[in-house]
Order: structure tokens, then sequence, then C-alpha cells
């Protein structure tokens, strides 16, 4: 069978396509799955951010930059509504990571936060556009002082969340640099998918705005992308909508990573066709058990996502090496979520170890465009990736 010039959506039209039950509850028994897995977690209040004066001693404190396209409530510091924006909203949130943190996890407090135990809030800032444009390009302390790592939220998360989850991700990789979240208004709501999907389209300029300035006075690969869901079509339209405005040297300050990306193969196959490759190459996390995804595909009209591929079917590899894409099945880490959805944030929290295995490792040059696995970490120190589909390079 021949692949070499098949992209990595026409491979599902063949024999080796993908398929899934035609049981006509498919997506009512998916909404079931997904509300159960919603409901074991609590959904925090945005009464988290109201800073406590009360730090333990062994706490970690993670200063988190935000720009936002939600709408600040009035008379709030700490409220943002799903209200869309005309313009950015910047501010910064200095979070305390408990002495008893489990890495991966975000130890929300149940009632009054006990900083012993919890993640609490200790300051919070308003920003203006300079405030934020000069704290943001200031050199952090540290090793890697002017890398910033941007982290964009997928569907369904709320805006406290997506606060504590990157001081999480910051904390747990110990990456020296500055965390940067931009956050879009989604919903909050199960239901909320088709909006959310709108809210997203509607961030992308604003998202352009900030890479442009991020890339603007750093060296190439000093900004790295995390973006996750429905967060990663955000992103990838973004970058079309640079390429398309002539922004190229944006593009070329940029590490892209794309967790669990909610994206339709067609679509992401016609976004990179106007992007191009990219130099290291966008990676790919991908998972085969994520329930969320299986959901999203339901919804499109039983339409694959990005976030779903096999790496094991040929047609992927050989297109991953044709649109220099890495694609990495990280199947073997245990997502935090019931729905298999966040194993990328585990994947973080390992990144700054993994530094010199993007370089070399076993099997090749990992830096290079193809297809991987992600095995046990604890068990593969040395590489913990494993190549599938023969030699990189294209072919």
């Amino acid at each position: 069978m021949v692949y070499a010039n098949r992209s990595i959506a026409e491979y599902t039209a063949g024999e080796n396509g993908f398929t899934r039950p035609r049981n006509p509850l498919w997506p009512l028994l998916l909404i079931a799955a997904l509300s159960c897995g919603l409901a074991s977690c609590a959904r925090p209040g945005p009464g988290v951010l109201i800073p406590t004066e009360a730090i333990t001693p062994g706490a970690k404190l993670v200063t988190v930059y935000v720009a936002t396209t939600r709408v600040r409530q009035p008379d709030s510091a700490i409220v943002y509504t799903t209200g869309r924006a005309p313009t950015l909203n910047y501010a910064e949130f200095t979070i305390a990571i408990p002495p008893r943190h489990k890495p991966g996890e975000i130890e929300w407090p149940a009632g009054t936060p006990d900083p012993e135990s919890d993640f609490v809030t200790v300051q919070q800032r308003i920003l203006s556009g300079a405030e934020f444009a000069q704290k943001v390009s200031a050199r952090a302390p540290g090793r890697d002082g002017r890398k910033a790592g941007v982290f964009i939220h997928g569907y369904n998360v709320n805006f406290q969340e997506s606060v504590f989850r990157l001081a999480q991700m910051a904390s747990d990789a110990d990456i020296d640099g500055i965390p940067i979240l931009f956050a879009w208004p989604a919903d909050d709501k199960l239901v909320g998918y088709v909006g959310d999907k709108e809210a997203a389209t509607y961030s992308r300029d604003a998202l352009a705005q900030l890479l442009t300035q991020l890339t603007r006075d750093r060296k190439p690969g000093d900004v790295t992308l995390l973006a996750h869901s429905m967060g990663a079509w955000l992103t990838v339209e973004a970058l079309r909508q640079l390429r398309m405005t002539g922004r190229s040297a944006t593009i070329a300050g940029l590490k892209v990573i794309l967790a669990a990306p909610d994206i339709d193969l067609d679509v992401f196959s016609a976004q990179t066709r106007v992007i191009g490759p990219l130099t290291p190459p966008m990676t790919v996390l991908v998972s085969r058990d994520d329930k969320a995804l299986a959901f999203a595909g339901s919804v499109a009209g039983d339409r694959k996502r990005l976030g779903a591929l096999d790496v094991d079917n040929p047609g992927v590899q050989d297109a991953a090496r044709a649109a220099n894409i890495r694609i990495i099945d990280i199947s073997n880490l245990k997502s935090p979520d019931p729905l298999n959805h966040d194993g990328y944030v585990i994947y973080a929290t390992l990144y700054s170890r993994l530094g010199g295995m993007e370089r070399r490792h076993a099997g090749g040059d990992f830096g290079q465009a193809g297809a991987f696995i992600f095995s046990s970490f604890g068990s593969a120190i040395a590489s913990p990736f494993t190549l599938v589909g023969g030699a990189l390079g294209n072919q």
C-alpha cells in the first residue's frame, strides 16, 4: 500500500480508515460519560482567586500572567465572565502550591482554603497593556529567563480552572521562564460545545496579537505554545492568520505543542497547507482512548479528530513525515481525568526532563518529524520515546 502522497486526513478514506460502531445511542452514552466525568470533579467558583495572606512554610509560589478575551465583571478584580471582550484584558495571579502537592493534580479547596493542603491565591493585580508587556518581556530569574510558555485551554473550562492549571504545570515542570495564560471565553457548560467553538474562533486575532508581541524581542524557539483540545483549534487558526498576514517571523519564534487537539482532520490538513512546515516540527499529542474527543467526533457528524489518530497506522506515519509533524501517542500516561483527555498534564510535568531526549534517542533523531509512542517514563528514563513506522525523514 502506498501512502507517500496522502495527507493525514486522506489516510482515513481507505481500508485502514477509522470506523466507530454504528450504535444509535452512541452520542447519548458519550454525553453520560462526560457528565459523570465532570461531575466527579469539583467545579471551582471564582472565590478561589480571592487573595489570602496565609502562606504556609514550604509552599511554592508561581506567578501566572494572563491575557484574556473574557470580559472582566464590573467592580471585580477576580471575576472574568463568558462575555467576549473587544480588546485583550490583562492580569497577574500569584498562586501558592501546597507542600503536600501531588504532581499532576490541583488540590482544590473544599471550603475555606487551607494553605497546608490546597492551592491558594496570594496576590492578584489587574494590569494595563503596557504593564503586561513590561512584565512578560522582563528577564525572569533562572537560566532560561527569556523563555516564555503560553497555555491555551480547551472547551468547558472556566477562568479560575485555567489559571490554577497553568500554575500547577509550571510548578511541576520546574521550568525557568514566564508562564502566560491565554484565556478565551469558554462557556463552562457541557452543552456549550458549539458556542465555545465560536468563542475560540472569535479569539484568534487576539492570540495572534499576543504571539507577535512575545516573539518580537526573543530568539527563535524561546516561546513554547501548549494548546489543549479546542484551544488547539484556536492556536492553529491563529498560526494560519499569522502566515496569511505576512508575520512569518512570529511563527519562526515558536515551538508548538497541540495536546488532544479537537480539530477535524480535513480542516487540519487545509490549515497546515497554509501554515507550512514548522521548525522545530509541530508536536501533536494523541491518545487512543480519549472519550472527550469521541464525543466531539460524534457531535461533528462522526468526523475523526486529530487528537485520536492511531500512530500504528502506516498512513499516519507517512503523512506525519510528509507534513513535517511529530505525532506522539501518550496513551500510556495516566490521565488525571476519567475521560482520558488530560494526559497532556503529565507530559507537561515531565517536559523539562525531556530536553536532551528531544535531540537524540535510541531510535534516531527525536527532533525530526514522525510517529512516536511515549512509553512508561519510570521504566524508560533513558529513552521513553519509541519510534514507530521505520526510519525518520521525508520519503
